[in-house]
């Protein structure tokens, strides 16, 4: 549905649109730079413009935090109705000032992330690949926002986490990192060189040799 604020997804008395401005107060300097994703992806010795891929994004936040940090970010949605909310969502920052910038450096690829770092494999190197599977939420956790609702409405958790992963990790990037449940188990039991944890959340990192 289309409407001045934005297209939007309506259904079971919740709606969904991509709204970057209100990432705004998180982009700020002092913010981003404690942000747990931009401590995760963060790389040293890299391009001056460092390069990331966000796998599984979704409505983009994860991909705005990173490119807000300096990051090219191609962000790959397989899912046709979320990348148009997307795209939408990152035409209209385009036009507003304190995100043009920004969104500038996204990219958006309607694909599956998995078979898109397979592709990338071949071409310029990658610094980072992001990626969050979409872990299923527990039945009764009440916390659980209604944008993530509508989202699993739409998505799937990832059933072939393995593959993500290995296609991940053929991309040769200087490091993958993957959101995770605060105490689930590392993904496709991969174990990390290192983890940043939340109050909710954590960001697994696999640091690869060069």
């Amino acid at each position: 549905m289309e409407r001045p604020e934005g297209l939007t997804l309506s259904g079971k008395a919740m709606e969904l649109r991509a709204d970057f401005s209100r990432m705004l107060p998180r982009l700020q300097p002092h913010r981003l730079s404690r942000e747990l994703l931009v401590r995760a992806a963060r790389v040293r010795g890299g391009a001056a413009t460092p390069r990331a891929v966000d796998a599984t994004a979704g409505l983009g936040e994860d991909a705005l935090l990173l490119a807000a940090a300096g990051f090219e970010v191609t962000l790959f949605e397989h899912d046709a109705v979320i990348a148009a909310l997307l795209a939408d969502g990152l035409a209209r920052a385009r036009r507003r000032p304190g995100l043009a910038e920004v969104v500038g450096r996204m990219r958006l690829v309607v694909g599956d992330g998995a078979r898109g770092l397979r592709e990338m494999a071949a071409g310029p190197s990658l610094d980072v690949v992001f990626f969050d599977p979409m872990f299923p939420a527990r039945r009764k956790d009440a916390s659980t926002r209604k944008k993530l609702q509508m989202l699993r409405l739409l998505e799937r958790p990832a059933v072939d986490e393995g593959a993500l992963l290995d296609a991940a990790l053929a991309a040769h990037p200087r490091k993958v990192v993957v959101k995770r449940p605060l105490k689930g188990p590392p993904l496709a039991g991969r174990t990390p060189s290192h983890s940043l944890s939340g109050k909710v959340v954590r960001y697994d990192c696999i640091v690869l040799p060069r």
